[in-house]
């Protein structure tokens, strides 16, 4: 094919540019916008996606196996940092008592002189009196921590690498089942779903569920690991304190959970004006010229301003509602440390417990929350994130077109001798467009298709080229139904030149070479030539070198066109299919556009439809549409004689033409 973006085709090397206009629903619609804020089976679509990482489940065993190590030195930490305190503190005892009394004697007299809470403490304690501090143990002790944290990081950086490549190998699969799906797709389906939409599902998506595969399924499994971890810790050292901790886990969650759900629905109104303002602002700079031409552009500045304004106040109270939860969560945690401290102060007192075991168990409370918290807000994460597969497997769960015959037809070339034989086709089961359309077209013929908008003109190409099957009835080439053909080889037959010049960005070289793989320097600038092309690229400062900018402003539209006549030159197509490729050009162009195409049709079977119908007065056959139906058929002048259906444009056009001229 000539004229890639007439097939749909996502294969492209290059992001396309060209004079495709803003559309409904458009990337300015919806291909900036968030993800949706909730699936709608939230289980059952994440089930499908853990599916998509069986493939990893060595991987991923390998990263639990790894997440528990770390959380095992991780947790570990504390109680021999406890040790060092007790190492310390029994020094710092050691000092306070004479050398040459034993402990019992110290505790002793202690008890003697009424202190039996520091009596208590002291014999619970490892002290040795006279010899102040053990810097040997300590030091020992602190190598130990420093080892068992620096494990710990080692085994948490592993985790990370293989999580990192076990998700951006899911995505690669995701994207490019989604990618080879849109090639299988019908083309109805583009048809009923905006590009925006589209687009958003290919990258937005997409890109939301690998950020949470690769961050979220980390946090889940090592936040689970540590607060079993943690939880175990704390019953080692004292039952009762591990159960004021528990204790606060229900508050947190209710905390947790009741700000989250105010803050969730702000931020899905948060993401819904963001893709409203996207959306705006787009369509304002891509028409910018007509905003000017009619004046609106104080109106397009208050309608900016008013989604701004919107956009403000949802994004301050998703901010701020989400914000809370972190200060909340430290007030709660503030008062567990009290209760803790307390509890734990009381028993250090009564030698039921080690200033050191107070210490760890500290510590652990943080550790023990902080998952907690982390998990509640994963959980938030999650549901955006089951929402954008939803999207991405709504996707690849698509009809597709219906599949090529089990035994295809080879067809390399063709003479070009096409008949449509009582073809119907409707793209509304109960709304007929097309009924009983019979058209015999010999090879080399050149056949003009007219006729108002929407009677189905560009519907007849769909069919000839199959990106709508029929109905009823049968399309043959060469006397081969073209159901008995393979799609690719069947549009490889045609070459096509559209009213929407496609061109990406790149060379006028690589824009033209996009016609045939591999094609010479040579054949490159003969078909520039045959297209009336060369010249003006020869005269501009860097010729065929030249860079084609952002939708190829830097050259005509008239010149646009050209190249894509040279393209269809160079792809040397059996079968010619021109759809308005005159349309929105001048009239000087026009004329060079028309004798481009004339010599690309000679030899050629020709479609040709246009608006113009002075355009088109040379063709072989005119088949006059009107409703789906063929109400006419033949040449100029047997037409015109006959005073019907084609008459009447032909003669509106002329006067519509001498009325502007005068």
């Amino acid at each position: 094919m000539t004229e890639p973006g007439a097939t749909r085709r996502v294969d492209a090397p290059k992001r396309p540019r060209g004079s495709q206009g803003p559309q409904p629903g458009g990337p300015g619609g919806h291909a900036l916008t968030q993800p949706t804020a909730r699936a709608k089976d939230f289980r059952g679509t994440m089930r499908r996606l853990a599916g998509e990482l069986r493939p990893e489940r060595w991987l991923l065993a390998m990263v639990v196996l790894l997440a528990v190590a770390s959380v095992a030195f991780a947790v570990v930490g504390p109680k021999i940092l406890g040790n060092a305190t007790n190492i310390l503190f029994e020094g710092v005892v050691n000092g306070q008592i004479p050398a040459g009394v034993s402990k019992e004697q110290a505790v002793a007299g202690l008890r003697a002189e009424g202190q039996d809470r520091i009596a208590d403490m002291i014999s619970n304690m490892d002290v040795d009196p006279g010899q102040g501090f053990d810097f040997a143990a300590l030091a020992r002790t602190l190598a130990l921590l420093g080892g068992v944290y620096l494990v710990s990081a080692l085994f948490q950086w592993l985790q990370s690498y293989l999580m990192a490549g076990i998700a951006q190998r899911t995505i690669y699969r995701l994207r490019r089942q989604a990618d080879e799906k849109l090639a299988r797709l019908p083309l109805k389906y583009f048809d009923d779903h905006p590009r925006g939409d589209v687009l958003s599902r290919m990258t937005n998506d997409i890109d939301n569920i690998s950020q949470s595969l690769q961050q979220s399924l980390t946090q889940i499994i090592t936040s689970a690991l540590t607060i079993i971890g943690v939880l175990i810790m704390m019953l080692t050292i004292s039952w009762l304190l591990a159960l004021i901790s528990v204790l606060v886990v229900p508050v947190s969650v209710v905390i947790t959970v009741l700000i989250a759900k105010r803050s969730q629905k702000q931020f899905a109104r948060q993401w819904e004006t963001t893709g409203d303002l996207n959306g705006h602002v787009e369509e304002m700079f891509t028409g910018h010229n007509v905003v000017k031409v009619f004046g609106r552009q104080d109106q397009a500045i208050a309608e900016f301003d008013e989604q701004n304004e919107a956009l403000y106040r949802a994004s301050f109270k998703a901010q701020f509602i989400s914000g809370i939860i972190m200060p909340v969560m430290n007030s709660v945690m503030n008062l567990n440390y009290v209760a803790i401290a307390v509890v734990g102060g009381l028993m250090i007192a009564t030698g039921r417990i080690s200033l050191g075991d107070v210490q760890a168990f500290i510590q652990y409370s943080r550790q023990f929350t902080m998952p907690i918290t982390q998990v509640a807000g994963i959980m938030n994460v999650l549901q955006s994130t089951a929402a954008s597969a939803e999207r991405v497997f709504e996707l690849l769960d698509e009809e597709e077109e219906t599949a090529d015959a089990p035994v295809c037809v080879e067809c390399d070339h063709t003479r070009g001798h096409i008949r449509f034989e009582d073809v119907s086709f409707r793209y509304v089961p109960d709304q007929p467009l097309i009924s009983g359309l019979s058209v015999d077209v010999s090879p080399g013929e050149t056949v003009a298709i007219v006729g108002p908008t929407g009677a189905g003109k560009t519907t007849l190409v769909n069919l000839l080229l199959r990106f709508y099957d029929i109905d009823a009835g049968s399309i043959s080439i060469d006397g081969v139904d073209i159901r008995e053909l393979s799609r690719s080889d069947l549009r490889r037959l045609f070459g096509m030149v559209l009213q929407d010049t496609w061109l990406f960005s790149g060379t006028i070289r690589e824009n033209i070479a996009y016609g045939r793989e591999g094609a010479t320097e040579e054949q490159i600038r003969a078909a520039a030539k045959a297209a009336r092309v060369d010249h003006f690229v020869r005269a501009l400062p860097d010729g065929y070198d030249t860079v084609l900018d952002d939708d190829a402003t830097n050259i005509s539209q008239g010149e646009r066109q050209l190249l894509t006549i040279a393209r269809a030159f160079l792809a040397d197509p059996d079968i010619l299919i021109l759809d308005e490729a005159t349309s929105s050009v001048d009239t000087r162009t026009e004329v060079l556009i028309q004798q481009a195409m004339t010599e690309l049709m000679k030899d050629r079977t020709s479609f040709v439809i246009a608006h113009r119908l002075s355009t088109i007065r040379g063709a072989d056959i005119i088949l006059v549409m009107d409703k789906g139906a063929i109400v006419e058929q033949g040449s100029h002048d047997q037409l015109m004689a006959a005073g019907g259906f084609y008459h009447d444009l032909y003669a509106s056009q002329f006067e519509e033409a001498l009325g502007q001229a005068s």
